[in-house]
């Protein structure tokens, strides 16, 4: 029987050793694609049996020629880089890791939570610069008894409600998927996406991106928000309308704001969030821990290897 071929599409590990592991039991030729550009992938995926995806776009115009693909495993939490419709088209079975770095994100977004709130890396600059100054960071407000909304209730939000409740944030959602039981469990009301936006002093994102979820925050949401409210996103940067925070931004209906992910990346130097001491950025690092990467790319592989032994995988993508 042939060895099963395994094509990368494109990594951004530091090596690929949990990957090999996980596979080891296939005794797979493993081909590692030199670009991410769609002919480098080809050179490497149109014979081979499974494709790892981390960032690489795999289109429709790709995937179907991969003619003997069965499978197709993402080294991640998301799925909009592939076409679903194209891998269902042709038989392909496509699996992700929902649950990787619930800690790292929820951590993360917490983290960026409470500097904005009170103001840590404005009040480093300013003492860096030799301005040991409270009245230049007031005015600063209590977290307890203030609202946090999040716009999604995934496997990262649902983590992150008993950290944000420990320093007593009352913590709302909106989701129209989520089950009730997710709610009850952790004490979370699941409100209107209008309500979220009027009631909360802080919004995280955690929503898919989808063509319906992009741009979710635009100038209209903002508009029905608190003054002051703060926004924090670890999700996609899509999701938010940039221009639009830009703009809530200088009118100050919108406080701070927080974000690991941007509409592009790496941003422009003229991006105009830059060089506002109300605005943290984060290049994209809320996911990060070695043991996160280790446990993503170990549970991608694995999903691969069973797909490739006609087993069930463990984290199948529901396909269109």
């Amino acid at each position: 029987m042939p060895r099963p071929v395994i094509a990368i599409a494109d990594s951004v590990f530091p090596t690929l050793d949990p990957a090999k592991a996980a596979l080891k039991r296939l005794d797979p030729e493993i081909r590692m694609a030199k670009s991410s550009a769609m002919e480098d992938i080809l050179e490497v995926a149109r014979d081979a049996d499974a494709i790892l995806v981390t960032y690489a776009k795999l289109t429709a115009e790709l995937i179907k020629q991969c003619t003997r693909c069965k499978a197709i495993g993402r080294f991640g939490l998301g799925v909009d880089n592939i076409d679903l419709a194209a891998a269902k088209e042709m038989g392909i079975t496509v699996t992700y890791v929902p649950d990787y770095c619930l800690h790292e994100v929820s951590d993360h977004t917490m983290a960026l939570l409470l500097a904005l709130a009170r103001k840590i890396p404005f009040s480093n600059k300013l003492v860096q610069e030799g301005r040991w100054e409270m009245p230049a960071v007031v005015p600063i407000y209590r977290l307890a008894g203030r609202v946090l909304g999040l716009l999604g209730f995934g496997n990262i939000p649902r983590t992150m409600v008993p950290k944000a409740k420990a320093f007593g944030l009352k913590v709302i959602t909106h989701d129209p998927y989520v089950a009730a039981e997710h709610l009850k469990a952790l004490d979370v009301e699941n409100v209107s996406f209008d309500e979220l936006l009027a009631r909360s002093d802080f919004i995280s994102v955690h929503a898919p991106l989808t063509p319906q979820t992009r741009g979710l925050l635009n100038g209209a949401a903002f508009a029905k928000m608190k003054p002051g409210v703060m926004i924090v996103n670890t999700a996609r940067g899509p999701l938010i309308d940039q221009q639009a925070l830009v703009e809530a931004l200088d009118s100050g209906k919108v406080a701070g704001a927080a974000l690991d992910v941007l509409e592009v990346e790496p941003p422009p130097k003229d991006l105009a969030l830059l060089g506002r001491d109300n605005v943290i950025l984060s290049p994209h690092t809320a996911f990060y821990s070695v043991d996160a990467l280790d446990e993503l790319q170990s549970k991608a592989a694995s999903d691969v290897a069973r797909v490739l032994s006609g087993e069930p995988p463990v984290y199948p993508v529901r396909m269109p």
